[in-house]
C-alpha cells in the first residue's frame, strides 16, 4: 500500500548516541483506503525499517534522515509498504 510518512519530533536527544524519539504519522496516499495511524518510534528504528523494507533510493533516505529531529519534521510521500510491514507496526490492513 502506498503511504505518506510524516514525522514530528518528540524531543531532542542530548547525546548524539541516543536515538531521536519521533511521532510518526502514516496516512494512505489515497485517503479512501483507510485512516491515519500514529505511532511512537525512534529515528534509528524508523530508518532501519525503511532501509530493510522499502526500495527507496539511498539519496531519498539520506535526505529524510537529515530532517529527523528538526522542528519542521520530515516527510516521505507515496512510499510502498507491504501489508506485513504495516501489520508489524500496528496499522490494521483489511
Amino acid at each position: 500500500m502506498r503511504m505518506n510518512l510524516i514525522t514530528d519530533p518528540m524531543g531532542v536527544s542530548l547525546e548524539a548516541k541516543e536515538p531521536i524519539p519521533i511521532s510518526l504519522t502514516l496516512s494512505p496516499s489515497y485517503p479512501s483506503f483507510g485512516g491515519d495511524y500514529r505511532l511512537q518510534i525512534d529515528g534509528t528504528t524508523l530508518m532501519q525499517l525503511l532501509r530493510d523494507e522499502t526500495n527507496l533510493p539511498v539519496g531519498a533516505l539520506k535526505r529524510f534522515e537529515s530532517k529527523l529531529g528538526k522542528l519542521i519534521g520530515a516527510q516521505l510521500l507515496g512510499v510502498e509498504l507491504s501489508d506485513g510491514v504495516l501489520t508489524d507496526i500496528g496499522y490494521f490492513v483489511d
